[in-house]
């Protein structure tokens, strides 16, 4: 849960933590708090004499992803829809909404000052963003455009963010900071645009959700101290891949399925992380993304998917494991490393792992 003495210097360097008492949601007739206010409450409350060096990051991601959400409403009215006509790193299409939302992020979080790197699941390297290289002390990485392939039919996709610290130090090769295990990570989070847009991130220190008011154009709290259910009637997973899946997998998706323990589970698939995740922050359950014949390592990004989703789990009261690894504890050796991702209620997580266990011990 990140309490160790770097997650703790963290917390006092940015001036964050968990609101305590905790804020109450806004309600009809009650002060709106947005998200640069509820951070800079709890900066002032908790650590007064630190910079508030992060509110002013954090503009920068709200101000993309509110660019982002502007387009993803009106995408079937503007020329944004379909492919750009490219294959990025990962093998992929890229989508024209893919192109706005990295560039939108790039540019936002590029005029920051403070951000010294910023890597991107649609560049082959990372970006170097030192306008000032004395403070250019935060990296920065994403996944600008989660799911873009189901927006041509209006389904929900989202960004996914996580923040580290760069080694100010190593001037010659600022690139390489990015490779930093998830334990290491500052602040992690996502924006779902759905329904509503809704913003959900952490600092260490609890999961906090905020609604993007189209009134008044900001990012309002609505879901102060998330937390993840012990455990749910729901499993995301895309069985189409089933037969290739692990056989612990396959015997864990039957049990789930055979109502055993008296829980009937229903299965619900959207896929796009982001929108997957969270409804199973919300609700609880389990979301699946093992490995299989054609991704023998899995295919989800450690970086920027699986870490930043990981660390939101565990600081909701959920786990993420590659099936036999905490996520948070992998050493990544790429920018685009790929890993299995297994994330949700600790008791359905339990369960995954008992069979992982009793396979392998066969």
């Amino acid at each position: 849960m990140l309490k160790d003495e770097h997650s703790a210097a963290v917390v006092d360097d940015l001036g964050l933590g968990a609101p305590k008492p905790a804020v109450p949601p806004n309600e009809p007739g009650t002060q709106l708090i947005t998200a640069e206010q509820f951070i800079l409450q709890q900066r002032m409350a908790r650590f007064p004499t630190t910079s508030g060096e992060f509110s002013w990051l954090l503009s920068g991601i709200t101000l993309a992803t509110k660019m982002v959400a502007a387009q993803v409403r009106r995408a079937g009215l503007t020329s944004l829809l379909g492919s750009a006509g490219e294959i990025n790193v990962q093998g992929e299409t890229v989508q024209r909404l893919d192109v706005f939302a990295n560039q939108a992020l790039l540019h936002c979080l590029g005029n920051r000052g403070n951000v010294g790197v910023l890597a991107s699941e649609e560049n082959e390297q990372p970006v170097i963003a030192l306008q000032d290289p004395e403070g250019g002390k935060y990296i920065v990485v994403f996944d600008p455009l989660d799911g873009s392939s189901n927006i041509d039919v209006n389904v929900n996709v989202g960004t996914i963010f996580s923040i580290m610290r760069r080694d100010m130090s190593n001037t010659s090769d600022p690139g390489a900071d990015v490779l930093q295990q998830g334990t290491r990570q500052i602040a992690a989070g996502y924006v779902v645009y759905g329904s509503s847009t809704m913003l959900v991130y952490t600092t260490g220190d609890g999961v906090h959700g905020f609604t993007l008011d189209p009134a008044i154009g900001a990012y309002v709290l609505s879901h102060p101290n998330m937390q993840m259910p012990d455990r749910g009637n729901l499993y995301s997973t895309n069985e189409a891949n089933a037969d290739s899946y692990p056989e612990y997998c396959r015997r864990f998706l039957h049990w789930l399925k055979s109502g055993e323990d008296g829980t009937a589970y229903s299965s619900r698939y959207i896929g796009s992380l982001v929108a997957d995740f969270h409804r199973t922050l919300l609700k609880g359950g389990i979301f699946l993304y093992p490995p299989t014949s054609q991704y023998p390592k899995g295919k989800l990004r450690l970086l920027y998917e699986a870490n930043p989703i990981a660390m939101l789990a565990e600081q909701a009261g959920g786990r993420a494991s590659d099936g036999q690894n905490r996520i948070l504890d992998i050493e990544p050796t790429d920018l685009h490393q790929r890993v299995p991702l297994f994330v949700g209620s600790r008791y359905e997580m339990d369960r995954l792992e008992e069979f992982a266990r009793r396979m392998k011990m066969r």
